[in-house]
Formats: structure tokens, C-alpha cells, sequence
């Protein structure tokens, strides 16, 4: 029996990679972990404004969980990875608009709950609506869906929820809110005479204050009297009362009927303003409603940028989808409305309108680190008491 003879082929030398080459590896690998940990898990945000105040401050940095509600994907997939609308330091867009897919929300383990801190896609970005609130948002400009900045705010309201605002207190459903626990306000407060701003206002912790002047309501104060608008906790205010030149403290407040400019929506036919608003219904996915002149006005901009509707024009007294006038209109997805807790400095809901669900980043689960942009001294530069806070 004829025997074959198996000859081994001589085992090749593995080429040893080059310095280069094992840091370039371990840079791709570095850069492509950290981009499917962004997109899936949680990111990274820093507070700029302070439109949180005093829940949440200018310079805190904190991570956002995509988790609790499900993270979204892509709608623009031609994107440098790690960056968000430019390249870092330039305004150089950071992403290609040739290829935008639907978005499609994962599976969550929660939904947006009354009260939590959410970050979310600023809508007004849309290119049919960013010149329109120009003079709220100066710095606006169009972009696809998940390239729109990046907001920060508490949801107050859910979608089918009834909200209204009366003397600056939110009721949903005729209930009235428990209001956050650092939520801000304007207060005047009324002095004998004027004060050591740094013994009084800074040893309290209240950093924004405008000494009174005709420029304010003038049923604030009476013409002889002095004293100081603040921008503070109710807590924080009260510390005041123990000082012998403060005569008394008051919540300011905008009057009922008084219509404050800018405000949404864009309309005669409503004469609110940012302390009483409302009531107003927020859209809920298959709930209708008809299309007479207030709800053209209140649900008109969600009908023709966020429900995916073509051919819709918008009038004063009708609107039309295809060539027909809509009598009555079925909403297509969840909407939200959401507000500042620094109550009188945050454009919000009440200024750009409701906030779509596709339009949802996460929810802000805790301040890592936080650095105070005007401290007193260099040792006070980072706020050691904030460091992983969890956000209430």
C-alpha cells in the first residue's frame, strides 16, 4: 500500500508590530470604545448657563444616563466620532447631512417621570423653525435632529398632562406641584438702607442680585422705598429676614393677564405670561384634537416639523396637511414640557414650545466634578461639596 508522504510547510516568523503602529491600535480601539459607551451607556455634559440654578450650577459637570430611557440611533452616521454639530475648537461641522436615517429609541428600563432632570435636543434647531426664535435664542442654528444643542432642563409636565402655571406655581391636572428643592425665584427685598453686598449676599450664597430701580414693576415697592431684587432659594431668602436693615422679603411675581413678549406661542389670542401660563395640553401620542384658531397657534409648529408630515401650511385660522384643511388632528408621538428651575432666567418651554420624544438624550444622573467659573480665591476654584452629587 503506497504510503504519502505529508510535508510540513516551515511555520511563518509573526512580523512584531511597530511602536507606531500597537499606538495606533490602541488609540482606534480607545476612540471606538468610548464612542459606543457615549452612544449606548451615558455621556459626559458641563452646565454653562444658569438656567438650572440652584439645583444644578454653572461649571457643574455630570453624567447623563442614555440607559433609563433608551439611547437613540443615529440619525446622521456620517460624524466625526466624539464630537457633537463641529470639530473641536473650530466651527467646522463635525458631520456630513448626505445620510439621515429615522431615529429608533432602544429599550429603556423607565420613562420620563414628573420631575426628572432631562437632557434632550433643543427642537427649536429644526430648519423651519430656528429664525423664529431668533430673538429668544440668538445663538440658534439648524440642525438634523441629533445635532441639535444639547438642553438641560426638569419635565414638569408629561404627555396628556394639563398643565398650568398661577402665581408661579405649576399645577398639573388642577394638582399643585411640589416644587423642586432648590428651585430659584425672584425676591425683593426691601432695606433700610443700602447693604455690604459681599457680608450679605455672598456669605449667603446668593450671587445674583440687581439693586431696585424704576425698571421694575413698580407694585413691588412703594416710590420711598429701598431695597434689592435677588435671584435665590426660598430657604436663602428667609436667611435674610434675620438681618436688623431688612424690612421685609417678597416673591416677585408677574400679574395675571399682564402678556409678556417672546413668550410661546407667538399669538394675540393668549395673554400669558412666565408666572401664569396656560392651562395648556401637552400632546400625547393617538390623542385628538380639533384644529380650531388657539390650537393651530399651540400645536401647529409639532404638527409640521415633528410628526413627519409633508406639504403642511400653516395659517392663522387653518391649517392644511396635503391640500386638505384638518378639522380635527391625531398626534403621532409623546411630547413633554419642560422648565428651568432658576424659574425667571431659563429659556424654556414656555418660551420655544413642547419637546418631542425622538428629541430625548437621557436622564442627568450625578455632578462628578464641579468648578466655580468666578471663585473667591484659587482654593476655592473647585466646589468640593458638589463632587458626586446625585441630581435631585
Amino acid at each position: 500500500m503506497p504510503v504519502t508522504e505529508i510535508l510540513e510547510k516551515p511555520a511563518r516568523t509573526k512580523s512584531k508590530k511597530s511602536a507606531f503602529r500597537e499606538w495606533l491600535d490602541s488609540v482606534l480601539f480607545a476612540v471606538i470604545a468610548a464612542t459606543v459607551i457615549r452612544w449606548l451607556f451615558f455621556s459626559a455634559f458641563v452646565i454653562p448657563t444658569p438656567s438650572m440654578e440652584n439645583s444644578l450650577l454653572v461649571g457643574d459637570y455630570l453624567f447623563v444616563s442614555r440607559l433609563h430611557y433608551g439611547t437613540t440611533t443615529p440619525v446622521t452616521p456620517l460624524q466625526i466620532p466624539l464630537t457633537h454639530q463641529t470639530i473641536w475648537g473650530s466651527n467646522i461641522p463635525s458631520y456630513l447631512d448626505w445620510i439621515q436615517l429615522p431615529p429608533f429609541r432602544l429599550p429603556g428600563f423607565t420613562e420620563v417621570k414628573h420631575g426628572d432632570v432631562v437632557v434632550f435636543y433643543l427642537p427649536v434647531e429644526h430648519p423651519d423653525a430656528y429664525q423664529k426664535y431668533s430673538s429668544v435664542l440668538p445663538e440658534l442654528h439648524p440642525h438634523p435632529l441629533d445635532q441639535r444643542s444639547n438642553y438641560i432642563k426638569r419635565c414638569v409636565a408629561l404627555p396628556g398632562d394639563r398643565l398650568e402655571i398661577m402665581g408661579g406655581q405649576v399645577y398639573i391636572n388642577g394638582i399643585k406641584q411640589v416644587n423642586p428643592v432648590r428651585m430659584q425665584n425672584e425676591y425683593f427685598v426691601s432695606t433700610t438702607t443700602a447693604v455690604n453686598e459681599e457680608n450679605v449676599f455672598h456669605k449667603n450664597g446668593i450671587t445674583d442680585f440687581t439693586q431696585f430701580t424704576e425698571t421694575f414693576d413698580d407694585s413691588i415697592a412703594s416710590n420711598d422705598e429701598f431695597g434689592y431684587i435677588v435671584k435665590t432659594t426660598g430657604d436663602l431668602a428667609g436667611k435674610l429676614k434675620s438681618y436688623d436693615f431688612v424690612k421685609r422679603i417678597e416673591p416677585v411675581f408677574m400679574s395675571k393677564g399682564l402678556k409678556e413678549p417672546f413668550l410661546f406661542p407667538t399669538t394675540n389670542l393668549l395673554d400669558w405670561n412666565k408666572d401664569n401660563y396656560g392651562p395648556v395640553l401637552i400632546p400625547k401620542k393617538g390623542a385628538t384634537i380639533p384644529m380650531n384658531a388657539v390650537n393651530i397657534a399651540l400645536y401647529g409648529e409639532v404638527i409640521k416639523n415633528y410628526e413627519g408630515n409633508n406639504q403642511v401650511t400653516l395659517g392663522s385660522n387653518k391649517i392644511t396637511l396635503g391640500g386638505k384643511t384638518l378639522e380635527s388632528y391625531t398626534f403621532k408621538q409623546d411630547y413633554f414640557f419642560m422648565m428651568g428651575d432658576n424659574r425667571h432666567d431659563s429659556a424654556d418651554s414656555r418660551y420655544w414650545g413642547f419637546v418631542p420624544k425622538d428629541h430625548i438624550v437621557g436622564k442627568a444622573a450625578f455632578v462628578w466634578m464641579s468648578i466655580d467659573p468666578n471663585p473667591v480665591s484659587f482654593l476655592n476654584k473647585l466646589r468640593w461639596d458638589r463632587i458626586f452629587r446625585i441630581i435631585q
